[in-house]
């Protein structure tokens, strides 16, 4: 599958099979850990960052036996046909009433970091019980421009350019049922 020419799937790092294994797991795991924050939590909400985590919150969510909501989020940090962070801007509004309740954030990957940190900074601002971080795929720390860790990860993989499972370039590849290198031609 080529870009214009320029770019194209190359080497599978995550094959489908592998990422519904994994994703199958998460959603007991990420629930045993709200379930284990208790307190006085009014309710469970799921905020996943749009519009790469779409594909895996979806899948998420089914393997997670508690009851939530989910909150929006649309933020962009590759805008256009590029393979380098420009930096996280929120494009739209954050969900509100969070106070008192217990958050989980979900992204495609963690990388910079950029983008998680605003996101969490400002689902913190409005005082939830609890807040957690769950990413599919997590790069290397040194592909962090801000110190972030997420507390569940589906696979750590190399600083490369990854599309497919909602991971895209310049819009496209979101679809590809496994994770791949993007290549230059």
């Amino acid at each position: 599958m080529t870009d214009s020419g320029r770019h194209r799937v190359g080497k599978v790092l995550i094959d489908r099979d592998r990422i519904a294994r994994r994703v199958a797991e998460m959603g007991p795991e990420v629930a045993r850990r709200i379930d284990a924050d208790g307190g006085p939590g009014e309710g469970v909400v799921l905020i996943p960052i749009l519009t790469g985590a779409v594909v895996f919150v979806a899948d998420l969510i089914r393997h997670m036996p508690v009851r939530l909501s989910l909150g929006l989020v649309t933020v962009s940090s590759y805008p256009g046909a590029t393979v380098e962070s420009k930096g996280a801007r929120i494009r739209g509004e954050l969900p509100g009433n969070l106070g008192g309740k217990r958050v989980v954030i979900v992204d495609d990957i963690l990388d910079t970091g950029q983008t998680l940190s605003v996101v969490t900074d400002l689902v913190r601002e409005q005082n939830p019980a609890g807040v957690r971080v769950c990413v599919l795929l997590r790069k290397p720390p040194s592909a962090r421009k801000v110190p972030f860790e997420a507390d569940h990860v589906g696979f750590d993989i190399p600083d490369r350019f990854v599309v497919g499972y909602g991971l895209d370039y310049n819009g496209y590849y979101r679809n590809l049922p496994e994770i791949a290198e993007l290549e230059s031609d």
